[in-house]
């Protein structure tokens, strides 16, 4: 999509093709066309019993996902994390009725959000998708939440043991789920908006080129975008993928993951 001087990209595959995609992703630009906001989920896999919800991973993020696309530029001065703790409240609302939304696995989704004007960038992360941020001399920085990262493996042994000590808990990780008052955990900022040339957001998914493959880092996985694009980088992870899978022991964790990228070149103010 292109709007005046701005373009953005957006690539979204399910790891399953016989499975629907969990993750969620837009970009919103306001009708006085100065600025503008994305959002990235990544919705987390329930267990076998569904996690005492009658709903899907999917209509969970499609409603999170459309409430905050819609928040981020309707109430442009509200902070992010408001902006993501009225999401929450209104998208637990439309099934708090019929779901248990205390159950640790109640649909729930990783989120990145960043919103930008004239002046500034905010930015909102909430567990492991990554928002990569270009400087207009080509650094690169990554605004990460990395809490799930520093726990040790030993910790992360099984998923009863994760949700009944690390999931949404104080020295664990959080993610999006029913408890408004989650918005509170992430990691956000700002920055001027003079030093952000380009935005890029990917789910886990579509981060393994860098964080499971080791191809390059941050810098080097922007370049691949911006010389060959996102769908490049996706494809460059299912190669990636079926080669380990068939050389190696199963690695834990899914082989085919979603994978999502949306990257966005900001036009100059």
């Amino acid at each position: 999509m292109q709007t005046g001087r701005m373009r953005t990209e957006l690539v979204s595959e399910p790891g399953d093709p016989d499975r629907p995609n969990e993750d969620f992703a837009g970009v919103a630009l306001p009708a006085s066309g100065r600025g503008g906001s994305l959002v990235v989920l990544d919705g987390v896999t329930p267990p076998g019993d569904g996690g005492g919800c009658l709903h899907s991973v999917p209509w969970f993020t499609a409603r999170l996902g459309g409430a905050l696309t819609e928040l981020a530029v309707s109430l442009p001065d509200v902070p992010l994390t408001e902006t993501l703790s009225r999401a929450l409240a209104r998208t637990a609302g439309s099934h708090a009725a019929t779901c248990d939304l205390s159950h640790p696995r109640t649909p729930q989704a990783t989120v990145v959000l960043a919103r930008w004007s004239p002046v500034s960038v905010e930015y909102l992360v909430l567990s492991d998708s990554v928002l990569l941020a270009e400087s207009p001399d080509g650094a690169v920085t990554p605004l990460l939440d990395d809490r799930l990262d520093r726990l040790p493996r030993s910790a992360l042994a099984t998923h009863a043991l994760v949700d009944s000590t690390l999931r949404n808990r104080e020295g664990g990780f959080f993610t999006a789920a029913a408890d408004p008052s989650v918005a509170s955990r992430a990691v956000t900022g700002s920055l001027p908006r003079g030093e952000v040339r380009t935005l890029t957001a990917l789910t886990d998914g579509a981060a393994r080129w860098v964080e499971r493959f080791h191809e390059g880092d941050w810098a080097d996985c922007l370049a691949l975008i911006r010389a060959e694009g996102s769908r490049a980088l996706v494809d460059r992870v299912r190669e990636l993928e079926r080669a380990d899978a068939a050389r190696r022991t199963p690695r834990r964790g899914k082989t085919h993951d979603d994978a999502t990228v949306v990257h966005a070149e900001l036009a100059a103010r």
